[in-house]
């Protein structure tokens, strides 16, 4: 099956603090987050990314004082719109504590690629880019300072391009996973991923609570 892929964003829109009302992203948007760091309580929620999959993608940068975002929250919510992360576990959580929402339903691209790539131990975003629809990503902006009033061109570049292509990633799984009889199992996984966030933000973050000991 062709799938549409992109090296680099057609567009990018900046906005700050919410996305306009009447952005139209269809039945399934991709989503990621940049955060001051990965400690949940401590660090918080600076950008958001979402794209439809045709290459245009919006960022919305938040404010520290202000996490009201109605229609982004509508959008994280909105029960058919499927919402396709990359390791969702941080970002459900990182959005549930800055947010105050419940994210369903998801699609988590690490959790099937786990469930299927497993010639594998490499599941980054770059892992299966590259090796699903052919694209190199950089990771060069990874650790930058996402709180700035500011973004860089070289981080507004690097935010667009986690999410250009998950739609094509996610297509790419769903095969691998209905081919191996695992979708049902993936998709119990997606369903519990607002559990394991409240799970992770209430403190049992690296405790198995499902081992024997």
């Amino acid at each position: 099956m062709s799938r549409q892929v992109f090296n680099s964003p057609e567009e990018v829109h900046v906005h700050r603090g919410d996305i306009p009302a009447g952005i139209d992203f269809g039945n399934a948007v991709a989503v990621d987050t940049e955060t001051q760091g990965l400690n949940l309580q401590r660090d918080r929620l600076c950008v958001v990314q979402l794209s439809a999959g045709d290459g245009v993608c919006h960022l919305v940068q938040m404010p520290a004082d202000d996490y009201s975002a109605p229609n982004l929250k509508a959008l994280m919510t909105d029960p058919a719109v499927t919402k396709i992360f990359h390791f969702a576990r941080f970002d459900v959580a990182i959005m549930k504590r800055w947010l105050g929402i419940t994210i369903s339903p998801v699609f988590c691209t690490k959790i099937a690629s786990k469930l299927v790539r497993t010639y594998t131990d490499k599941h980054g975003l770059k892992d299966v880019t590259r090796e699903l629809v052919g694209i190199d990503l950089s990771k060069a902006q990874q650790s930058s300072d996402w709180a700035a009033d500011e973004l860089s061109d070289a981080q507004i570049a690097y935010a667009a391009s986690d999410v250009l292509n998950l739609h094509s990633i996610r297509d790419a799984l769903n095969e691998m996973l209905e081919r191996e009889g695992r979708t049902q199992m993936a998709q119990a996984c997606f369903d519990f991923l607002p559990a394991r966030a409240d799970l992770d933000l209430a403190g049992w973050s690296e405790t198995d609570i499902f081992a024997h000991s």
